[in-house]
């Protein structure tokens, strides 16, 4: 085996997608998790799952920390080893995965920051409006990059124009069936 460039490439990042993904997906589910743990609290009073609930808040805080950077790496890794996929593909997936950044992501992590130190600064309610709005950004990331992922998959949407492809139709790329068959699929996985 030739140890060329694009190999090295693609094998760095296999590993870090390999890595990241377990985050994600993880914190997918756990988000959900959290929600129905602070309600059955407020609506039972029982500590026991608030015992829970702080317990596997620390466990979602940690893997949202490596969630968050190795994500981080991939971002690096698409401008680096696919320099010219990027370029050409950008006014697509870089409106993707910008939604996935300044919507999804920031959403996730301000009321992240609540749960982390906000439960005695806050009323009970809110508190569990912040888990509801975690739980919420963590859906909203992942639809982000499925609608990206899936678009990288089957392309539609879009015309080429001096070898750069432009988004001419937005609800094809965001309704293609092949999103709508993968996202789901995500959210019941995680």
């Amino acid at each position: 085996m030739d140890l060329t460039a694009l190999l090295l490439s693609r094998l760095q990042f296999a590993f870090t997608i390999s890595f990241h993904i377990i985050f994600p997906a993880f914190t997918i589910g756990l988000a959900a998790w959290l929600t129905v743990l602070e309600a059955m609290h407020l609506a039972t009073g029982r500590p026991v799952y608030r015992l829970i609930f702080e317990f596997w808040l620390k466990t979602f805080g940690v893997a949202f920390g490596f969630g968050v950077v190795s994500g981080i790496v991939m971002g690096f890794q698409f401008g680096t080893n696919w320099e010219v996929m990027a370029r050409e593909t950008g006014p697509i997936q870089g409106v993707l995965l910008s939604y996935e950044t300044f919507v999804a992501f920031f959403l996730e992590a301000s009321f992240f920051g609540i749960l982390l130190f906000g439960r005695s600064r806050v009323s009970p309610w809110f508190y569990l409006f912040s888990t509801a709005m975690v739980a919420l950004g963590t859906t909203f990331s992942s639809f982000w990059i499925m609608v990206n992922n899936s678009w990288m998959q089957v392309p539609v949407g879009y015309v080429i124009e001096n070898g750069t492809f432009i988004p001419d139709d937005w609800s094809k790329i965001l309704f293609s069936p092949v999103v709508w068959v993968r996202f789901p699929h995500m959210l019941l996985a995680s």
